[in-house]
């Protein structure tokens, strides 16, 4: 039988990979949003701004705080990194969500599995790359075609596993023609994976595009059937030690501490109530893919969970930027 030996939690965002004096290209780019979801509300920027200036978070967007910031942020991205290359994973499930990647308006699915026996990266040139991103886009998205391994095998047996407990789970085997894997899992692959990089099973949440968006509840009893699914994995050619990665989040692109801390303490404390009631109207925009956090949080329910590190990387007084977290189970 397989056995998960590390589960981990890592933000995405392109902020992360973005050097601290780079931030103001994402700064402008907020400054001309005129839909930043907020606690279910939208805004324009400067309607944001004039709900939060009581807190004061002009302060918080300074090049010293931000490279105070920018540097804790790349010690937790090094921690995470350490201790995939320590657990020594056979493999890792990533589960993450996909922008208009490989999934389209032709079909979105809530929940899928990749079993084919590679995924592909078709790279973008830096020079096709709007300002602001191209200083992060080689973490994200890369610069030049490149190909993964996966895990065929398991992927068919997730995919089993999950129809038997009633999740209607979509599964590729091939990638649609010109679409390539998405940035969830590209992150992993390019920052997260240092020394050895073992294969990978690619599950996707669908957290961004309504209509068929998962709840927090769903998110989580998924998460658990895919923790029994790995756990009985016995394969001829079964890996026996099993990584998960959660890949996104947390609050994005305008910064909620008190959500945040509320997953946050969800996840150290072990306290399925807490994740599982949060309100669909919260999971918008970039914070939606804390579904992929407690997905992963219902899967290692049986490990004990740390929080890393939480660093709120304001960009603009208006509060936008990225709750950059990082967690493990073990």
């Amino acid at each position: 039988m397989a056995e998960i030996v590390l589960g981990v939690a890592s933000s995405h965002s392109p902020q992360l990979s973005t050097p601290a004096r780079d931030w103001r290209l994402h700064a402008e780019r907020d400054r001309n949003n005129r839909q930043l979801w907020f606690r279910g509300k939208t805004y324009d920027y400067e309607s944001l701004a004039a709900l939060r200036a009581d807190e004061r978070l002009g302060e918080q967007v300074t090049e010293e705080v931000w490279e105070r910031r920018y540097a804790a942020i790349e010690a937790g991205i090094s921690k995470v990194g350490r201790l995939l290359e320590e657990a020594a994973p056979d493999l890792v499930v990533i589960v993450g969500d996909d922008q208009r990647e490989l999934f389209l308006d032709d079909g979105t699915p809530t929940f899928a599995v990749y079993w084919g026996p590679e995924v592909y990266l078709h790279g973008v040139p830096e020079s096709e790359v709007m300002p602001a991103m191209r200083p992060s886009h080689w973490a994200n998205h890369g610069e030049r075609d490149e190909t993964f391994p996966t895990v065929p095998e398991l992927g068919l047996h997730l995919i089993r596993s999950l129809m038997d407990e009633a999740f209607d789970v979509v599964h590729l085997r091939e990638q649609p023609a010109g679409r390539s894997i998405g940035h969830a899992f590209v992150f992993v692959e390019h920052r997260l994976m240092v020394g050895r990089r073992p294969p990978m099973v690619p599950v996707m949440i669908n957290t961004y595009f309504p209509p068929n968006q998962p709840t927090a509840e769903r998110c989580y009893e998924f998460g658990q059937a895919l923790g029994r699914a790995i756990r009985s994995w016995d394969g001829a050619n079964a890996h026996r030690r099993v990584a998960l990665v959660a890949s996104g989040g947390l609050s994005h692109f305008v910064i909620d501490e008190a959500l945040d801390h509320r997953i946050m303490e969800g996840i150290r404390a072990g306290d399925a109530a807490a994740l599982t009631t949060i309100d669909q109207s919260l999971l918008t925009s970039g914070t939606s893919e804390v579904r992929c956090w407690i997905a992963v949080a219902g899967a290692c329910q049986d490990l004990k969970a740390e929080i890393l590190d939480y660093v709120p990387a304001y960009r603009t007084p208006a509060g936008t930027g990225c709750g950059m977290a990082f967690a493990r189970w073990s």
